[in-house]
Formats: structure tokens, C-alpha cells, sequence
């Protein structure tokens, strides 16, 4: 019966990928992406779009806090003037880059990174965020461009942990799993009708499938969130109309896709406060054989480590 509530919160947030922006993103499209660090705790992004050249100061924020209705999650303040809605000088021009060799651990999709002074990090990192969900090919050109994410930073890496098993008696596929920051759970207080999160504390995590009916190679199936207050996240991999609370190209058919199962899968989030975004790939399933006692073992074992993790999480609690 997990696979009805599954269906329960994969409706309440469907959204289109991008949706809700991250506090430490920056902009869409950009190349020649440079990044410079001051011994004031000041990064200057140098980069192109469109052809014209951008200059954004940042500053103001490192870390995340953990969920709390009491403060506002941490955001970077930023000059998309390079410093002249700060300073009302050219500041870009006298900026002195201090940030050293990056030592940090390895980041997802990075583009380039440093460290600080103080012995803090900064990075960049881009991907396509905006990509539509079901496996559609996108139709408007911000689905197909990378978002540009700066993070700053000095503890722990937000934590994704994702098994895969079977639900309503083996008849459909599922990722479940957890988000969690320093050892404890990621979540926000609120989604809109259709899942963004409203609040900084929020985070959607992005699925992508490998090799599955949608095509070779990767695919966005769809984005959720993870819970209030576990950090704990299941997906069933179902069939859905994708005009039925999804974003659709005009005169799209009502018919169903899906669902979207492959031979594996990427999840991928944004960091908490303007810690560095995650993402982790594990395998796929095939489909469950009732008569196999490898398959009936395997589901059992991934039923315990559920139940492990699952807490008072009511959503995610049944098998």
C-alpha cells in the first residue's frame, strides 16, 4: 500500500525543476566563468551571457543553519553591479583575488573552486536544473541552460543516501531514501499547490533515469522534496498524465508516460543554505519475480532499512 501514499506525495509536488531557485544561484547560460575571492569574504563572479559580460559581487553568508521557523535560512547578499550598488565605486576593478588552490572534497558538477584565506571554500558549479520532467524533451530554451550555483563554505557537504525496491507487491519500481546536513534531517515548512518550496529551508531533489523507455542516456523523471521533519523522500515510478499538474508545451496530448524506471538513477540537490549542491547515482531494478528467492530476500531486507530510517515519517512508513 506504500505505493498510494507514494502517489499521494509525487502529486503534491510535481513542479517544473528549477522552479524554486536555490539561495546561492546565480544565473542561467553563463560561460567563461571565472571566480575571484577577497580577504574580506567577498566573491567576484566574472562571466558571459548573451554575449555581454557580468560582474556579481556576493558576500554575507556561509554554511547553512539547520531547519528552524525561528531565522530565515542564510543567503548570500549580492552586487549584480560588481560592486557598484555596494560601494557606488567600479569596485571589480580593484579587486584583489586572494583565494588559494581548492583542497576541499570532490564536488558534483563543478566548474571551478578555490580556497579562501580563512580557510573557507568557495565553488561554482552548473547543471540543468530546469530540464521538464517525464522524460519530455525540452520545448523553451531555460530547460535546456545550465544554472550557475556559487556556495561558500567551511563544515560538512549535505548527504544524500537513496536504495531502490519494489512496491504494491512488486508491481512497480521506487527509490526511497533521506537528505540530511551535518547529521540531520533536510527539510522546509511549506510547498505550494504544486510542491516549490516556500521557504529557504526546502530543497527539491532532482531524479534522473538512465536508459529507460524515455530514451538512452539521461532523463529528468521527476522533483520532490524531502519531508518534514524525517528528511526522508519516496518516489514510485508510476504512470502520469503530463498535463495533469506538470508543465506542458500547448496542445501537448493527455497521455500517460512513464513509468520511468531505468538501468539506474542520479539524484541531485541543492546544498542547504549556500553549502555546495549534491548528487549520488545508484543502480537500477529489474522487475521483481514473486517466485524468486533472491528478489523476496532483497525486498525484505530493503523493507528493514526503511523502517530504519523512516521514523514518524506517515508517508513513507508502509511497505
Amino acid at each position: 500500500m506504500r505505493g498510494v501514499a507514494v502517489i499521494a506525495v509525487t502529486l503534491a509536488a510535481l513542479v517544473s525543476a528549477g522552479t524554486a531557485d536555490a539561495s546561492q544561484l546565480i544565473d542561467r547560460g553563463a560561460t567563461g566563468i571565472k571566480l575571484a575571492v577577497n580577504t574580506k569574504g567577498e566573491a567576484l563572479l566574472t562571466y558571459r551571457v548573451n554575449g555581454s559580460t557580468r560582474r556579481v559581487l556576493a558576500w554575507g553568508a556561509v554554511d547553512a543553519r539547520q531547519p528552524t521557523s525561528a531565522k530565515p535560512q542564510v543567503r548570500f547578499r549580492k552586487d549584480y553591479a560588481g560592486g557598484w550598488g555596494e560601494y557606488r565605486t567600479q569596485y571589480w576593478r580593484t579587486f584583489r583575488n586572494a583565494c588559494g588552490k581548492y583542497t576541499g572534497p570532490k564536488l558534483a558538477f563543478l566548474v571551478t573552486a578555490c580556497a579562501a584565506p580563512d580557510g573557507s571554500y568557495w565553488a561554482v558549479q552548473g547543471w540543468r536544473t530546469a530540464l521538464p520532467d517525464l522524460g519530455m524533451i525540452p520545448w523553451v530554451p531555460q530547460q535546456r541552460l545550465r544554472q550557475l550555483h556559487l556556495s561558500h563554505w567551511s563544515g560538512p557537504l549535505a548527504r544524500i543516501e537513496a536504495w531502490t525496491d519494489w512496491v504494491h507487491s512488486g508491481r512497480f519500481h521506487e527509490v526511497f531514501g533521506r537528505l540530511t546536513y551535518d547529521g540531520k534531517p533536510v527539510y522546509g515548512f511549506g510547498t505550494t499547490r504544486t510542491g516549490v518550496p516556500t521557504d529557504g529551508y526546502g530543497r527539491l531533489i532532482y531524479l534522473d533515469t538512465f536508459n529507460s523507455r524515455y530514451g538512452k542516456g539521461w532523463w529528468r523523471e521527476n522533483s520532490f522534496v524531502s519531508h518534514n521533519p524525517t528528511g526522508v523522500f519516496c518516489y514510485g515510478f508510476f504512470r502520469f498524465d503530463p498535463t495533469k499538474g506538470y508543465p506542458h508545451p500547448a496542445g501537448y496530448p493527455s497521455k500517460l508516460r512513464g513509468p520511468g524506471n531505468g538501468a539506474k538513477y542520479r539524484l541531485s540537490v541543492n546544498g542547504p543554505g549556500v553549502t555546495p549542491d549534491v548528487s549520488m547515482t545508484i543502480a537500477g531494478l529489474h522487475d521483481f519475480d514473486r517466485n524468486s528467492a533472491a528478489d523476496v530476500a532483497y525486498e525484505q531486507q530493503q523493507n528493514a532499512i526503511l523502517d530504519s530510517i523512516v521514523s514518524t515519517d506517515k508517508l513513507c512508513r508502509r511497505h
